[in-house]
């Protein structure tokens, strides 16, 4: 039976089924995306939105999502076109794009300050190909290709998309294995080498989401940003990092949004180690 290679999932997918992420489907004994092509969300965003603070401020991006994610994050922002009941009914509603339709999109959209295409909204590298494809001419065209993920993919995914990739935000969503493996059903180890190959390649940028009761300590946090940075030191790149209020959403409606204070403790300890740092949602 074909073994899906996008994530740590390994999903072994038959004939005309889905994998775990919802985009993933096997035709004629080879593993696609089913998702191809099929966006849900089209918007011209600010490039901060993204968030990047530190990659062409003040610009604006045309930003796409499709459908269908490898993590199950209960406090997910994005759950009608990630893993909810909702986002697994696009794969029929979806409307179909070419690359070159996008990319000549988003060359029309010069005037307004666009200067390319962000691949965002749901998790994009569970489709990696329409990424590949789109921002490989997107670059041809002049423009730059932002990525925003999760991180979860492996080494062979990200060899297809970095050639083409000006820019990433990552979600280090925490620095436990335990917040990965049991939380959100990932894998923390995939993330941290996805990290660190993409900062040698490209301006990174991460955001971690602080979750009241579960990855809001002062030593996660310092841990964490001293993780960062050593990975600086190895690349030589300064590596901004988002640290971002939580508010109540999806199937995580039993907490109160992040205290301001706490986003702001945080920050503060996340400087000991790292120059860059942005509070966020506050």
């Amino acid at each position: 039976m074909p073994v899906c290679d996008v994530c740590f999932r390994q999903c072994k997918i038959e004939e005309g089924q889905i994998g775990f992420c919802g985009a993933r489907t096997c035709r004629d004994g080879q593993i696609v995306a089913a998702n191809y092509g099929r966006l849900t969300s089209v918007a011209l965003d600010p490039i901060e939105k993204k968030p990047l603070k530190m990659f062409h401020p003040g610009s604006m991006i045309l930003s796409l999502g499709s459908y269908g994610c490898n993590l199950r994050c209960p406090f997910c922002q994005n759950s009608s076109i990630s893993w909810s009941q909702k986002a697994f009914e696009y794969k029929d509603k979806a409307d179909f794009y070419e690359p070159q339709e996008i990319v000549e999109t988003a060359l029309e959209l010069r005037p307004r300050g666009n200067i390319g295409l962000a691949f965002t909204y749901n998790e994009p590298l569970v489709g990696y190909e329409f990424v590949r494809d789109t921002a490989k001419l997107a670059r041809e065209a002049g423009l730059q290709n932002v990525l925003v993920t999760n991180g979860t993919a492996s080494q062979k995914v990200l060899t297809q998309i970095l050639p083409y990739i000006n820019a990433m935000n990552i979600d280090l969503k925490a620095f436990t294995d335990n917040f990965y493996r049991n939380f959100i059903g990932g894998n923390f180890q995939m993330v941290k080498d996805f990290i660190t190959t993409a900062t040698g390649a490209c301006h990174v940028e991460l955001t971690t989401l602080i979750i009241p009761g579960k990855n809001d300590s002062e030593q996660e946090m310092r841990e964490l940003s001293a993780w960062v940075a050593a990975l600086e030191n190895q690349t030589g790149k300064k590596i901004p990092l988002h640290i971002t209020r939580f508010f109540p959403a999806f199937k995580l409606t039993d907490r109160a949004p992040t205290p301001i204070d706490t986003i702001l403790r945080l920050v503060e300890v996340a400087k000991e180690n790292l120059e860059f740092v942005f509070p966020g949602n506050i």
